[in-house]
Formats: structure tokens, sequence, C-alpha cells
């Protein structure tokens, strides 16, 4: 018989032994885990290494402030880059299970290449009593075998700059040799006579004296301080003339330059030493001294044209008595830049534009572009002095006056209107209150009841407007970009085509009729339009042929068009509308406002002229234009201010098509 004290007590023994054998269990089991691992470690210390910031690496905090000091003075000579580090391998030691190796691999992004730096340093961790891993700080994990004292830097060499290359392959931009003038103050000591010589060349020079003398005065003692840059045998200076100046030294060289100084100026752009702002969006791709575009397709494309410095990255101490490379590549020359330009005729079209042929120069901004109706290509784009710089001829935004009438046409066309449907062709025609009126001098014998042909032929404003009832603004839109006048177009150079509002009535839509109002095209856009037609088909031209493997362009300096773009789906131009157009085309040389291209060598040429006023009311001024097609060739000749197209812009129409005539 058992008692109930002895049975409590039993129960109570039982329930110990029970306890401690659970706690066992638990205390065997804590036991057995696993310790931490180095990988968290080795991942913190990698991360340290990519940042330069060591507040949160796992080593000692007299190590982490070390380690911060070195990794700046190590890596100072080639900011601003910096490692991407990552752990190749982190083993624990099999003879110390608190000991372990990390692998770090380092890839520098040196250039925009393919082609890195990389190397791999080692890192021992240890496990403290905390179980916590730290890692034995060395400036070997900075880069291989690197001591307190060295530090790193890079050297670069240039890589030969590709050539912009015209149609056929035949060079535009290439190295062509120069003139580097300025003063040498190794040539002279004396600071006043310095100053004094600084400001007798930029006198002679037509630059700031003051400004000069400053920035000679700037420069260290053995400095020489270009004032120019001239090319090699420019008759607007006399290099030894020049040269007497005491003090002025010429340093012959070579840069990229076009074949004259103004051919094609406006897209090429140019190429010069690298600006501050330039070189700082570069991350690192661009160093002082180095050549670079600077504005143009030269800028736009600079990357592919410039190709990738060779470099050279040493190990040095301060006094750079010991120096170990540690890592070299070539250099590797840019990619040449394929543009469509025909270099015989964009030089005839700048010929035309200056005055060089028999006829006035133009002084007004200008533009005569040609564009190959076949292909697209632009085959030249020459801006006139006049626009100051500004490609006129792909960025101007002018009212196109009656060269828009071949969009206006062909939305008649489009209404069930024929070249022979008859259309009224009053001497003034009024919508809401505004009296339109047709150019000064119209054939009083082309008004009343007309052929759309013969009112096409002459431009008879009011005749396109009192048809307006049969193209709306939609209409016109639809038009305007079968014909290119495309406002999204996206050509890969800097470029407005042409644009045409959406939210026009009343006089507003009367005015974009006759190409007027708010109607904007380019000269690229109108030989655009004329391409089209001469095609049969919408063309959309090309300047810049894309070279396969190269690097991205700078994105476009297209100035934004007033016009918002409409995104609405393309009407495509079909090869029986385009027919129709170019024979409306031929009659305004044959019958209408053009005969004078009638015995332009070749084949026939088929054309429009257009007059847009603007200004005030009172001091109203003409846009003229012209365009034209002959055989696979479409131009637009513009001029900012003028009389009317076919007298302003005719001339200079006329003699670039006969001085595109092929030759022998």
């Amino acid at each position: 018989m058992t008692f109930a004290g002895e049975r409590s007590r039993a129960l109570r023994g039982a329930a110990g032994a029970l306890a401690a054998a659970v706690g066992l269990t638990l205390g065997l089991a804590a036991c057995s885990a696993d310790p931490p691992g180095p990988e968290a470690a080795s991942k913190a210390l990698a991360a340290a290494l990519s940042s330069g910031k060591f507040t949160s690496a796992p080593l000692a905090p007299a190590d982490a402030s070390t380690a911060a000091s070195q990794w700046a003075a190590a890596y100072k000579g080639l900011d601003p880059w910096k490692p991407t580090v990552a752990v190749a391998s982190s083993t624990v030691d099999a003879k110390d299970k608190d000991a372990a190796t990390a692998v770090l691999r380092f890839t520098w992004d040196v250039d925009a290449s393919d082609q890195d730096w990389t190397y791999e340093t080692h890192a021992r961790l240890t496990r403290g009593d905390d179980d916590l891993w730290r890692a034995s700080w060395s400036p070997t994990l900075l880069a291989p075998d690197l001591s307190p004292a060295e530090e790193l830097h890079v050297k670069r060499t240039t890589a030969p700059r590709a050539e912009v290359l015209g149609a056929g392959g035949t060079p535009i931009v290439q190295p062509r040799p120069v003139n580097r003038i300025g003063i040498d103050k190794t040539h002279l000591t004396d600071p006043a006579a310095q100053a004094a010589s600084a400001q007798a060349l930029a006198t002679r020079l037509e630059m700031d004296p003051a400004a000069y003398a400053a920035k000679v005065a700037a420069a260290g003692a053995k400095a020489f301080v270009e004032a120019i840059v001239v090319r090699d045998g420019d008759p607007g200076y006399d290099l030894g003339e020049l040269g007497e100046i005491a003090g002025v030294n010429i340093v012959p060289d070579t840069i990229p330059l076009a074949p004259t100084r103004s051919f094609a100026r406006p897209i090429l752009g140019t190429v010069g030493d690298a600006t501050a702002e330039i070189i700082d969006r570069s991350d690192g791709a661009i160093a002082a001294g180095d050549l670079t575009g600077l504005s143009g397709l030269e800028r736009q494309y600079d990357a592919q044209l410039r190709g990738f410095p060779g470099l050279t990255i040493d190990a040095s101490s301060p006094d750079g008595a010991a120096v170990r490379e540690l890592y070299k590549q070539e250099p590797v020359p840019g990619t040449p830049l394929q543009t469509t330009l025909d270099l015989n005729l964009q030089q005839a079209a700048e010929n035309v534009l200056t005055g060089v042929v028999p006829i006035e120069g133009v002084q007004p901004a200008s533009a005569i572009v040609a564009i190959r109706p076949s292909t697209g290509e632009v085959l030249a784009a020459a801006s006139g002095a006049g626009g100051k710089n500004l490609s006129t001829a792909t960025l101007g935004q002018f009212a196109p006056g009656s060269t828009f009438k071949v969009a206006s046409a062909l939305a008649l066309l489009r209404s069930g209107l024929t070249p022979d449907s008859p259309v009224t062709c009053p001497e003034t025609v009024t919508v809401d209150g505004r009296a339109f009126q047709n150019f000064p001098g119209y054939p009083a014998d082309k008004l009343g009841t007309v052929p759309l042909r013969t009112a096409f032929a002459n431009s008879c404003n009011t005749a396109f407007i009192s048809a307006r009832d049969s193209a709306t603004q939609d209409a016109l839109i639809d038009a305007a970009g079968s014909l290119g006048l495309d406002p999204d177009a996206s050509l890969g150079f800097p470029a407005f085509l042409g644009a045409v509002p959406g939210d026009s009535d009343g006089t507003d839509h009367a005015a974009s009729m006759i190409g007027q109002g708010r109607v904007l095209a380019s000269p690229l856009g109108m030989a655009t339009v004329a391409a089209s037609v001469a095609k049969g088909s919408t063309v959309v031209p090309h300047l810049v042929v894309p070279a396969d493997g190269a690097a991205a362009p700078e994105p476009s300096e297209t100035e934004t068009a007033t016009a918002t773009p409409t995104g609405r789906p393309a009407v495509p131009l079909t090869a029986d509308e385009a027919a129709t157009l170019q024979s409306l085309m031929r009659s305004v040389v044959t019958e209408g406002g053009a005969p004078f291209l009638q015995d332009v060598p070749g084949g026939d040429v088929a054309a429009k002229t257009g007059t847009a006023q603007f200004g005030d009311a009172g001091n109203l001024k003409n846009h003229v234009w012209m365009i034209a097609t002959q055989g696979d060739l479409a131009v637009a000749v513009f001029v900012d201010e003028g009389e009317y197209g076919s007298t302003t812009a005719g001339p200079l129409l006329k003699a670039f098509l006969e001085a595109a005539q092929p030759q022998g």
C-alpha cells in the first residue's frame, strides 16, 4: 500500500527527472548549433570598399577610421571612378573554425566600353568571443600589394578622333593643319612686357585686350596662353606680322575641321577643348585638355567619334620614385560618323547663299535644303550667315506661305476636286470680317472662276480660302503629314519638320489654307514635301547613318515646335495623289509664277512659290520660299525677308539647280 504523502513525493520526483532530461536535451541542442559564418561580414566589407564608408564595416573602430582615410588617399587619383566590389568567395579555415578568408573581386568601369579593370584582393577574418566576424585591415585590400604609402594614379592617352563622312564615305571633318597663336611666357619674362604684348596681339585679333592680358597674367610662369587657332593658309591672318610681336609663339597643330570654316557648320558643329561643364557631365570619360564636340553633330555623336582613351593605372609613392603598373588599356579610335551630305551639293548651296556664284549674296537668315526623294537622304542643308550660326535649314520655324498649298491642294483632291475642278478666285475674300487678298500684281486674267490647276499655278490665295469648307483643319493636318510634315518626327539629329495647329477655325483656318497663321515649317520640312511628291510616297528625311555597335548619341538639341504634336495616325500618300500634285507643280513652271525655271538644264522642273507675311500690320514683311523637284532631287529655298518667292527665292533656286547639274 502506498500512502498519499509517498505518492506525492514520487510524482514530484518523476516531474523533476523529466525536467532535468528536457533541460539536458535543450542544452545539448544549443551547444551543437552551428556558429554564424563569415558571409555577412564579407558582404559588409565589400560594400564598404565600394563606397568608402566604413562606419558599418566589420572592422575594429580604430581600423575603420584608418580604412576610410587610406581608401580616400589611395583612390583620390582615380576620381570620379569608384570600384564595384563583390564577394567571390568566403571560406572558413579547415584547421581553425574561427578564421576565414574572403576573396573580394573589384571591377572599375573606367570607360563606356565593355572593357573593365578587374582584380581580386584577400581579406582575413576572425571570429571573436561574441561570435562576430571582423576583418583585419590592410591597404592590400584596396589593390594588389598596395602599401600604406602608395596611391593610385591614371594616365590617359587620347584616342584618334574619327572623321565625319559625307556621301560615298568622302571625309568632311578630318584632321587639318592649324596654327595656335598665343603668348609664350618663356619667350618674354617681364610681366609688364607680357601685358603689353598680350594687348597688342588681342588688338590685332579683334579680341578684348584687357581680358586676354588678364588671362596671360594669371597663367603660370612657363605657360603658353593661346589666343586663337587659325587654319593653315587662312588669308584673314598674317602670321608673319603676328609673329613679330614680342613673346608671340605660333605652334603648328592638327585638329578636326570641315573643308571650310562655314561648311555645314550649324549642323556639323565644332570641336575644341572640353569645357568644365562637359567634363563634369562625362563621369570621367572626358578630361581637361581633351578635344571634344562642342556643338552640332560633333557634340551629339561625341561618344562615337572620340572613341576610348588609352589608360595606364599605376601605384606609386608620393614622391613618384617607385612606380608599379597595375593596368594598361590601349586607346581605341572613334568610329566615323557617316552622313548623307554630298560635298559638291552642300558647297554649291553655300556658294549660292554667300554670293560666290554670279548672284548677290543673301543677308537675312536663309537656307537651301536638297533631298534625294528615292532614299530620303539629305544631300545639302546650307544655312546663310544671317542665321547667326543657327541651323536655319533644319531648325527654322517659319510660316511656309503658298508652298503649303501643295498640302492644301492634296486636302482638296481628297475631298473630290480634280485639277480641272472650277474654283472661285476673286480679288478679295472676307472671312469673319477679315479680308484676304492675292499678292500684288496677281494677273487679272486669272481671276474669277478658274480650274484648280490655274489657281495653284498662279498661287491664288482667295481661291484656296474660298474652298476652305472642302478641306477641314483635320484634313490639312492629314495632308501635311502625308507629305512628311510630321511634328513628332525623331530623325537622329536636331531637326524640326513642320506643324499644323489642330484647333483652328474661322480666319485661322482660312490662313492655314495658304500656309500662314500658325502653320510652321522648316526648309528641311518643305524639301520633304517636295521629295514626297517626287517619290510618290511619304518621305522621311535622314542625314545620319547609324553605325553598328557605336556609342549612343547625346540627346538631340531639337527645339520644341510651337504647335503641339498631333498623335494622329499617318495617312499614306498614294502614287496617284503624288502624280497629280507633280502635275500641279509642273504647271507653276509652264503656265504660272516660275517660267524662269523652264530653261534649267536637265529634266523638267516642277515647283511652287511661296510668300508669307509677318510682323506688325503697319510694317509687314515677307518670308519668301520656293520648292522644286527635278529628277531625283527635291529642293527648298528660304529667305527670312524678301520680296516674293519668285523674285527673291527664285533666282537662288535656279542658280542651285544649275550648279547641281552633273559635271562632264
